[in-house]
């Protein structure tokens, strides 16, 4: 039997170095350069995201838009849940911290330590968040939070005692929330690794705090 060349690499989760490396090779589907900005490209950047965390020289953005239909449908729901959701702002950063950590999702890590740094999360929680659930200094609100990222990103199902916990704080819209935001930013994590987007001038990557 021939043996599928790629079998060995698809079968292992890539390294954090492989991630990295992938955002400093050449991106398998380019950003719009200005030159090429339509006018119905630049007003499709104007949807709420800019000022929040993304802005429209983003790599990632200029690189969405090359897709018009999805990028209109795609970006309100992402404004939704990054500048008006439910969630508390702390709480929606340490759960998109933990899945882009645990998909070492470079691009989505670095840029979420800005934003979580300015909401005023300090570079040790940062770096907590690397060790996620099991580090003690979390409150058991926000132990509940990376366990349900942790419990999505390893089964596709919160737990009964993780969403106990939850419960006790959370309204139903937030709960209903919760995993959608977690979802979505894995969905930007496959995206961008997968397109290889480039950092953004000035990231570290996964080694921001």
């Amino acid at each position: 039997m021939m043996r599928d060349p790629h079998g060995a690499r698809s079968e292992r989760q890539l390294t954090i170095a492989e991630s990295t490396r992938v955002t400093t090779e050449q991106p398998r589907i380019t950003p719009l350069l200005d030159e090429e900005l339509t006018d119905e490209a630049k007003s499709l950047l104007d949807l709420p995201l800019k000022g929040h965390g993304h802005n429209t020289a983003s790599g990632f953005l200029r690189t969405l838009v090359r897709h018009p239909g999805l990028y209109r449908r795609y970006a309100p729901f992402a404004g939704k849940l990054l500048v008006a959701g439910k969630l508390p702002a702390r709480h929606r950063e340490l759960a998109i911290l933990r899945g882009a950590w645990l998909c070492a999702a470079a691009y989505e890590w670095g840029e979420h330590v800005r934003i979580a740094r300015s909401a005023g999360m300090s570079a040790d929680e940062v770096e907590r968040v690397t060790r996620g659930s099991a580090d003690r200094e979390w409150t058991r609100y926000e132990r509940a939070v990376l366990q349900t990222v942790e419990e999505l990103h390893s089964c596709a199902l919160v737990s009964d005692s993780t969403w106990a916990v939850l419960a006790e704080t959370y309204d139903e819209q937030q709960l209903i929330e919760l995993p959608m935001l977690i979802g979505a930013y894995q969905m930007i994590a496959y995206v961008q690794k997968s397109l290889r987007t480039a950092l953004p001038e000035g990231s570290q990557g996964l080694e921001a705090r």
